[in-house]
């Protein structure tokens, strides 16, 4: 496929995300689908690993921030969960399947349809256009929005928690495996947010028991009005600046809304900055998306 249009990259620099539809075929978003639930088929997860994933500062700082489980996460294919899945010593008290959030973060590097995803003519012509030369994988997760209780992720900038030297060199590609729509918790954005820069970092520190995590600076209060939603249907792909204010509702509906996303840095001309959470290790650095 060709890359953006003219008018399709202006309209990305000036909102700082950009729906595109009919990138995948249905029968590529349906493989997908079903490599993740072989995946899941054989997830063993011991029970002082089953983490609840949560966007709420205090909740992050407290299930994920702290634990080796989340930390060491970069380099691995892991589970994290919905809020109240599990009863006080750690059993699920629904089918697993039905209580994951998501999995993260290197399906990109570890699993073969995932890697061929992230790899495709596709995604390469669309990251080209944008005038990436060096791009390079830094994560991936697949993310489930499961029905009726599929958790919400609060406002905030794939930034703070990817952040670079300078800033502007994160973009976030977020394909559609289900229609994403109101009902069941479509993505939102603030057009035109990525212009000013970060609110707060999430960083790793060191501590007497190990490797932490804390936030530096705080997440404003965004008035509602200035969001607007991004309805788009299954095969769909959006490109996402890395300081652009986003955010998903609550999935209440019968129906859930799988998406498959990843985060690349522009490596030409930045650099990694070394207290993020995630770092590339000796075993998998970060790859290049050219192939």
């Amino acid at each position: 496929m060709a890359g953006l249009s003219s008018t399709q990259l202006r309209k990305f620099q000036e909102d700082g995300f950009l729906v595109l539809e009919g990138i995948f075929s249905p029968n590529e978003c349906d493989i997908m689908r079903e490599q993740i639930q072989k995946i899941i088929a054989e997830m063993e997860i011991p029970s002082h690993c089953r983490i609840e994933f949560s966007t709420q500062e205090e909740e992050q700082l407290r299930s994920q921030g702290n634990t080796d489980y989340f930390l060491t996460s970069g380099d691995k294919i892991r589970f994290f969960f919905e809020k109240g899945v599990f009863d006080k010593e750690g059993n699920f008290l629904f089918r697993p399947e039905n209580s994951i959030n998501k999995i993260g973060h290197a399906l990109h590097a570890h699993d073969p349809v995932f890697k061929s995803v992230t790899h495709s003519l596709q995604v390469q012509e669309l990251v080209k256009s944008l005038g990436l030369e060096v791009p390079v994988i830094v994560q991936s997760m697949y993310i489930f929005k499961q029905p009726h209780f599929g958790g919400e992720v609060t406002p905030h900038q794939d930034a703070t928690f990817l952040h670079t030297k300078p800033l502007g060199r994160v973009l976030g590609v977020w394909i559609a495996l289900e229609d994403a729509t109101l009902e069941n918790g479509c993505l939102w954005f603030i057009p035109g947010s990525h212009t000013g820069g970060i609110s707060r970092r999430m960083v790793r520190v060191q501590t007497n028991s190990g490797g932490c995590t804390n936030f530096i600076g705080s997440e404003p209060v965004y008035e509602e009005s200035r969001f607007i939603p991004t309805p788009i249907q299954k095969g769909g792909l959006i490109l996402i600046h890395g300081e652009v204010v986003h955010k998903s509702e609550l999935n209440r509906s019968p129906h859930s809304r799988h998406a498959y996303t990843f985060h690349l840095m522009e490596s030409k001309d930045a650099q990694w900055s070394q207290d993020n959470w995630l770092q590339p290790t000796p075993e998998l650095p970060f790859p290049l998306l050219y192939t």
